[in-house]
């Protein structure tokens, strides 16, 4: 591990770090995990706390962040929903920024990454998988508690209508965030990228309170990340599309 850099905690995400050198500002996770690095990541050490580097190029997350994301991040102690986790390149990273008292439950449907997320998860006490397709939300609703945000990467050309089905589903209530890291290319060849993310904001700022969208080249081409902050019309029935919870749903209850 490397050592000798200044680490300043971000005021909006305590456990996601600068480190500013003279040509970059590089990101910085506070892990929870154990070597070794998930995907080459660099590790180091300040202060006797253990942080990974958190690579615009490998994570949409991250570059959204230099990117210049003003919406909501996780933060120490919050439970999300991760769909689209994969082998868990950024859930991993997630789960550092909720920490020890955090969770992230981390849906994958495809078993050879989801074998992946299985064995990563040994070192990463709050990462959670969930074998689960994100169209059928109902069918790890018992394995899933409510949560206090959504992010999803999920490369379907409905995946605002599946975003905001779980959304609708799991959030805890108003004003959790829900972000999506959208690729384009998957919504079709229609229209341009430009005209997908509208399209896409329009459906959202049905129900959420949107933060500016960013563009996420040139480290993910044809990717954006939109999303913002539940509003109540989010849980009202047939809001999420066909995949809403039933009637009865009771949004805003404790966690158990």
């Amino acid at each position: 591990m490397r050592r000798g850099k200044e680490f300043r905690p971000l005021r909006r995400s305590p456990r996601l770090a600068e480190v500013r050198g003279p040509d970059r500002t590089e990101l910085w996770t506070e892990t929870v995990g154990s070597p070794p690095p998930v995907y080459g990541e660099r590790w180091a050490e300040y202060r006797g706390r253990s942080y990974r580097a958190f690579e615009p190029a490998r994570s949409k997350l991250a570059a959204a962040i230099v990117r210049g994301w003003e919406g909501d991040l996780p933060v120490d102690g919050d439970r999300w929903l991760y769909l689209g986790a994969a082998s868990g390149t950024t859930a991993s990273h997630v789960a550092d920024l909720v920490g020890r008292e955090g969770r992230v439950h981390a849906v994958e449907r495809s078993l050879r990454p989801f074998a992946r997320l299985v064995a990563l998860a040994e070192r990463w006490p709050g990462l959670l998988p969930v074998l689960g397709d994100a169209r059928e939300p109902r069918r790890y609703l018992p394995l899933v508690p409510q949560v206090d945000g959504v992010y999803a990467d999920i490369a379907q050309p409905d995946q605002v209508e599946i975003v905001l089905a779980n959304a609708a589903l799991f959030l805890l209530g108003p004003e959790a965030p829900v972000l999506i890291a959208l690729k384009t290319p998957s919504m079709g060849r229609d229209a341009t990228a430009a005209s997908h993310v509208r399209r896409a904001e329009e459906a959202l700022a049905k129900v959420l309170e949107l933060a500016p969208a960013v563009k996420l080249e040139p480290f993910h081409r044809g990717h954006f990340l939109v999303g913002g902050r539940a509003r109540p019309e989010l849980f009202e029935e047939g809001a999420g599309g066909t995949l809403t919870p039933p009637r009865g749903h009771s949004p805003g209850r404790r966690r158990p």
